[in-house]
């Protein structure tokens, strides 16, 4: 673990590119997202290294077609979540709990600030669990994490950036490592090749499944973890006037991803019976995953 050693004595330069470190709303939540220093650290480090590594335009493509037609059985929503008690992320560095509890966690922020706004609230309950992955036989590499786009050049404000691409094919790629790579200008979010991960995976299952979430609620979770764009700012040369628009709710989302992680956790069977009633709603029965 020599190169993990070095990286955590060298200052990470993607750090100055990521404003939640400077977020203090609350002294239990100032210092989230972290990656300088923590007992989690080095596991941390790992996986975004393997993740960064392994990640190319040849990976995305054979993940997608071996997940994006949900033909690998039949769970519901929240059988699929209560499974995710057995899910420790091993990219988080705040928290070293069970992912179940984190999804009650946000969806009861976002129920407090936006009380009219079922459909949100849900969002926060569904966000994290195409995690499932994990459980399915996926690496936790080409699961968790933040996203970003490959296809394309990978951009500095994405987390490790400086130590943890050198032997990343595509870094080299005179097509891949170009600025717009393989796609055009202002293209949109939605045209490009993310790092395959529990976003676009939970994002083709609530379409495959024809839940009817709103667009921007289907838009949260398919780009929650992009944070080199919703947080870094980067990618910007590819956004469409749609994601422009959208990027203020995915800020928004963001807040209680993010700044509702404590160690105070929920009371789940007592919520349950209101999640349950929104699942019924917008994504009812049995769904292919």
């Amino acid at each position: 673990m020599r190169l993990v050693k070095q990286a955590l004595k060298e200052f990470d330069p993607s750090q100055i590119y990521r404003p939640e470190l400077d977020r203090t709303e609350d002294m239990k939540t100032a210092g989230l997202r972290n990656y300088q220093s923590g007992a989690l650290l080095d596991r941390v480090y790992k996986t975004y290294q393997e993740m960064h590594t392994n990640q190319t335009v040849e990976f995305v493509r054979k993940k997608l077609a071996k997940w994006e037609y949900c033909n690998h059985g039949e769970m519901t929503i929240m059988e699929i979540l209560n499974a995710l008690d057995d899910l420790i992320d091993e990219s988080d560095p705040d928290v070293d709990f069970p992912n179940s509890f984190h999804a009650y966690q946000t969806a009861e922020g976002i129920r407090q600030q936006h009380p009219d706004k079922d459909w949100f609230h849900l969002v926060g309950l569904l966000h994290d669990i195409g995690k499932i992955l994990s459980l399915w036989g996926e690496p936790q590499w080409s699961v968790v994490g933040d996203t970003f786009p490959v296809g394309c050049k990978f951009q500095k404000s994405i987390v490790f950036r400086e130590s943890t691409f050198t032997d990343n094919p595509d870094e080299t790629d005179p097509v891949y490592s170009s600025h717009y790579g393989i796609y055009e200008p202002n293209c949109g979010l939605d045209n490009l090749l993310m790092s395959w991960g529990h976003d676009e995976y939970l994002y083709r299952v609530l379409k495959a499944n024809n839940c009817t979430l709103p667009e921007v609620g289907l838009y949260m979770i398919r780009f929650h973890s992009f944070y080199p764009w919703h947080t870094g700012g980067d990618y910007m040369h590819l956004c469409s006037k749609k994601d422009h628009e959208m990027l203020p709710w995915v800020r928004e989302f963001n807040r209680f991803d993010l700044y509702t992680k404590t160690e105070d956790l929920p009371s789940v069977e007592e919520l349950k019976p209101y999640y349950q009633s929104l699942i019924d709603k917008y994504c009812p029965g049995k769904l292919r995953w």
